[in-house]
């Protein structure tokens, strides 16, 4: 962030006070902050508090004579690398996604082709209400990137999804908004998370998959530039930066969704997916004198052999291989048989699962690389590199 500027909007909300922290560590890292404070923003921070902090002029209005003299908010929209709202308020999603333009923020937005990063904060059910998430995806489809708030205790006693996001969150986004952007213009698909095959009403075979390494992929991915599908099993992880998002619960939901998202220059299937299902009895299954109920395994379709052998084949396919033992010749194997470039094979028998930490192994066509032990965060981010070796400028 060094070196760069920031312009930072500041809309009407209760976490608004969250934004003086932002700016303290903004400028700690090395950026110019340039602040905008909306009508309703000043109900919770004061200029003079954000002004001393940022050590810039905090504008506030349009209809400043003095800085509008020459279109100054024209001129202010593109004088940042990054425009970042936060708290982004309901109100103000709502506007900037139907394109008004009645106030010094709502104008740097319409006025601008620097690229944009919503934070939001707001009451749980104004999250949820239908209305706020058509106006998140109209945004995202527009190209803003909008971050997922956290769930928590709200201000208002309410608890669920809508509290502002962490300032160190909110840091790390920024970061890889601001990075450099190898795979802009590619797209890819990322199935991260377990797969869960019912077995009755309450009960299914599953494994014990947080999703954490796909979804830091995905990240990794759509910070480098790349449009994300990200196809996510039944997993409580927040979605990340500028990915689109699919929900699925089966593998059989899974393929169908992979299946939809082709065709894609890059897929990353990381996900732990069920191998077997059951028919599923349409009530609970119970206990009887006869023992415990026989269940006839079905083999569930394989969805990395599917893309990795599909008439839309992507450029690059990636497969995940979680072993428990001869980790190298079954990843092998692996690669082969189901039409992977590279398989990325880790041993779960050490407590990987649910882990924030992972030790894999790189397999291609060239041989075997030992990446060592590192975080799922740094393993997506040392892969992503490695992605976009096979995509020059």
């Amino acid at each position: 962030m060094h070196g760069k500027t920031i312009l930072l909007i500041i809309g009407g909300g209760i976490a608004a006070f969250k934004a003086l922290e932002l700016v303290r560590e903004l400028r700690r890292a090395g950026a110019r902050v340039l602040p905008v404070l909306t009508e309703n923003g000043a109900r919770f921070v004061t200029p003079l508090s954000l002004s001393a902090l940022a050590g810039e002029k905090v504008r506030t209005s349009l209809w400043d004579l003095e800085d509008e003299a020459a279109m100054g908010h024209i001129q202010l929209s593109r004088a940042a690398d990054l425009i970042v709202v936060c708290p982004a308020t309901a109100d103000l999603m709502a506007r900037a996604a139907t394109g008004q333009a009645d106030d010094l923020a709502t104008t740097l937005l319409l006025a601008t082709d620097t690229p944009v990063l919503m934070v939001p904060a707001m009451n749980v059910r104004m999250w949820l209400h239908a209305a706020t998430q058509r106006n998140i995806a109209t945004l995202r489809g527009d190209g803003i990137m909008v971050m997922t708030p956290d769930d928590g205790v709200m201000a208002c006693g309410e608890f669920g999804p809508g509290r502002l996001p962490e300032v160190p969150a909110i840091m790390a986004a920024i970061a890889a908004a601001l990075g450099p952007k190898p795979l802009a213009g590619k797209t890819a698909l990322v199935t991260a998370g377990p797969t869960h095959e019912a077995i009755d009403p309450v009960r299914f075979i599953g494994n014990h998959s947080s999703g954490k390494q796909g979804f830091a992929i995905a990240a990794a991915l759509a910070a480098a530039g790349a449009r994300v599908t990200l196809v996510a099993g039944p997993v409580a992880l927040p979605t990340p930066v500028g990915v689109t998002r699919v929900d699925v619960v089966s593998a059989r939901d899974m393929l169908a969704a992979s299946l939809a998202a082709l065709p894609v220059d890059i897929a990353v299937m990381v996900a732990a997916v069920a191998d077997w299902r059951a028919e599923a009895a349409p009530g609970k299954l119970k206990k009887g004198a006869d023992g415990p109920p026989a269940l006839a395994l079905i083999e569930n379709p394989d969805i990395l052999a599917t893309v990795g052998h599909h008439a839309q084949r992507p450029r690059l396919v990636i497969g995940f291989a979680a072993e428990t033992g001869d980790l190298i010749a079954h990843a092998g194997a692996k690669r082969v048989k189901k039409g992977a470039d590279w398989i990325i094979a880790n041993d779960v028998s050490n407590g990987v699962f649910g882990s924030d930490d992972n030790h894999v192994h790189r397999l291609g066509s060239a041989g075997v690389e030992d990446w060592g032990a590192a975080s799922k965060a740094e393993i997506a981010a040392r892969l992503v590199r490695a992605i976009a070796t096979e995509f020059p400028a």
